[in-house]
């Protein structure tokens, strides 16, 4: 079930100068359930250039709070992030298709993030942690500026790390750590810069690991209705923000 919710600002972190952290109540009562892998619509108010939502990565959710990890891009995000706390924020939510979360014997999973592409991947390691699976994780970015979050990363699993100029983690691209040959892994998840996922597709599919795929078209509506998501798949073309944003790696017409 979706909802359209005012939500009260409780906490904002800035992570580094270009990103903001929010951390979200929901004062008529507990939150909705909400999966990894699933967004947010926000409404930002107080832009006048921006008429339409903007989708949002869920960075953790439970009963109690929701966090949304923006990074500041243009005139909406940008606007999101001179949010205060007390100030409410407008949100369609829980919106499209989340991540598959096996139960029963224990997988071994691989969650591999770009950018603010690892945003959605810290609650999908909590919930798969509280699953009882071995969750590792390999985090990218250009510096090490760029890899956010570590420490809460830490917590759920081993953590494996490469950057573009090598100032943090291995030098390379994720599908360059060593960590790939090392180990064993059951099942990918992936999120982030449409290139690195592509890459990591491939990856998956030379070495006979199941992988799953976050897309981050531009979704404006979150409903289907806009059809400025659409995404070329091996059923025809289908709205990302409905029929996804997480797909199998063999739905994807991706080389």
């Amino acid at each position: 079930m979706k909802h359209i919710l005012d939500l009260r600002v409780v906490t904002v972190e800035h992570p580094r100068a270009d990103y903001v952290l929010l951390k979200l109540t929901n004062p008529a009562g507990p939150m909705p359930a909400m999966e990894p892998g699933q967004f947010v619509e926000v409404r930002v108010d107080g832009s006048a250039t921006t008429f339409l939502r903007r989708p949002i990565s869920i960075n953790h959710a439970d009963e109690q709070e929701l966090w949304l990890l923006v990074h500041c891009v243009g005139n909406g995000t940008r606007q999101l992030a001179q949010l205060q706390e007390g100030d409410t924020l407008n949100c369609l939510l829980p919106l499209g298709h989340g991540y598959t979360m096996t139960t029963g014997e224990t997988r071994h999973y691989l969650l591999i993030g770009g950018g603010v592409g690892t945003a959605p991947l810290l609650y999908l390691g909590r919930r798969l942690q509280a699953l009882g699976h071995k969750v590792s994780f390999i985090l990218g970015g250009r510096s090490a500026v760029d890899v956010l979050q570590v420490e809460l990363f830490e917590q759920l699993g081993q953590v494996y790390i490469t950057t573009n100029d090598g100032t943090l983690g291995e030098q390379g691209f994720v599908t360059q750590h060593s960590i790939l040959s090392q180990e064993h892994f059951d099942q990918i998840c992936t999120c982030g810069p449409k290139p690195m996922m592509q890459a990591v597709v491939r990856w998956a599919k030379a070495n006979g690991v199941p992988c799953e795929v976050s897309l981050e078209n531009m979704m404006a509506c979150g409903l289907g209705a806009c059809l400025c998501c659409v995404e070329q798949t091996v059923k025809g073309n289908v709205c990302v923000c409905k029929e996804g944003p997480v797909f199998d790696m063999n739905e994807l017409n991706w080389e």
